[in-house]
């Protein structure tokens, strides 16, 4: 159990108490700030408190924060496709809708859950046991292929490549509008949202230099057919970017608008073409995932709208 303590300044009276801890209490997310002023464990001046009381200067708040309990990942017989497999590595097409590891909200069901049942275990340890195997990730609701190590020597190698930018991630992208070139760099550094702590931001908190190349395939109807190609890989990259330039990947709710117009589950995002050297043989490898029904199906509706078929 970890106890913090603030005392609250003049410059905070008024405050709804839940936005002024969420402030100082970065790390916990709104749900489990809520659950711990649900369960008692916020003190206001001795007193239990509740979410909408304002701080008043002097009050003196106390907040018992129970010990995080370790997730562990057990093997599931889920079906999972592998598009390559060897001593070494797999790359695996990992389907829209699907978690990548373990989470809170998220503890079975993953990706991580399928390829322990499907490596009996032998993934690498790198990223310890919530994440073993994982190189990189994608978006739950972005589909497409991902690396998994099966060895620490393997996984210390992919992520030099990551590192270096000589990993080849390629995606196909539905995005709203048209961007106003054909081709070029969207080169912004990305950090954590000010606003909204399950975000990134252009210019957020402790920003990472954040580079993405695209081209546009197709203009159709109010959407682009965009290839995005990634040259650093920051938490949610293309989706910041685009959103940013003004042209939110299609489906997208999170950075996009919280309106749904597309009729899509999630964003029209698709990790298609992934290339890197193999660490145990030094070659070169290139694997290409078509894109999935749900995509296709999107491009031809807005074709169909736009009067581009039949």
């Amino acid at each position: 159990m970890t106890r913090e303590e603030f005392v609250a300044e003049a410059t905070d009276a008024g405050q709804r108490l839940d936005k002024y801890l969420s402030a100082l209490l970065p790390e916990l997310s709104r749900s489990q700030l809520q659950k711990l002023l649900e369960d008692g464990a916020v003190l206001c001046n001795g007193s239990p408190a509740v979410k909408s009381d304002k701080i008043r200067s002097g009050d003196r708040i106390c907040v018992s924060i129970p010990d995080p309990v370790e997730l562990t990942a057990v093997p599931q017989d889920i079906p999972v496709e592998i598009v390559y497999e060897d001593d070494a590595l797999l790359v695996v097409n990992k389907p829209k809708g699907m978690v990548v590891h373990p989470a809170p909200g998220n503890p079975d069901g993953t990706l991580v859950n399928a390829l322990l049942y499907h490596c009996q275990g032998r993934l690498s340890s790198i990223n310890g046991v919530i994440r073993p195997g994982i190189v990189h990730r994608i978006d739950k609701d972005t589909s497409g292929l991902l690396l998994v190590a099966k060895t620490d020597e393997a996984h210390a190698s992919l992520s030099s490549q990551i590192a270096e930018h000589s990993l080849t991630r390629e995606y196909r992208a539905v995005t709203v509008g048209h961007l106003k070139a054909d081709s070029g760099t969207i080169s912004y550094p990305i950090g954590r949202s000010r606003t909204d702590r399950k975000k990134q931001a252009v210019d957020g908190l402790n920003p990472r230099n954040a580079v993405t190349h695209y081209e546009v395939l197709e203009r159709i109807g109010g959407y682009d057919l965009v290839r995005f190609r990634l040259e650093t890989g920051r938490t949610h990259q293309i989706r910041v970017h685009s959103a940013y330039l003004g042209h939110p990947v299609a489906g997208d709710t999170v950075y996009g608008g919280e309106k749904n117009s597309c009729g899509l589950q999630g964003q029209c995002l698709h990790a298609m073409t992934l290339g890197f050297t193999h660490p145990s043989t030094g070659e070169r490898l290139t694997f290409t995932a078509p894109l999935p029904t749900y995509f296709t199906s999107f491009l031809k509706k807005i074709k169909t709208q736009a009067g581009l078929t039949g």
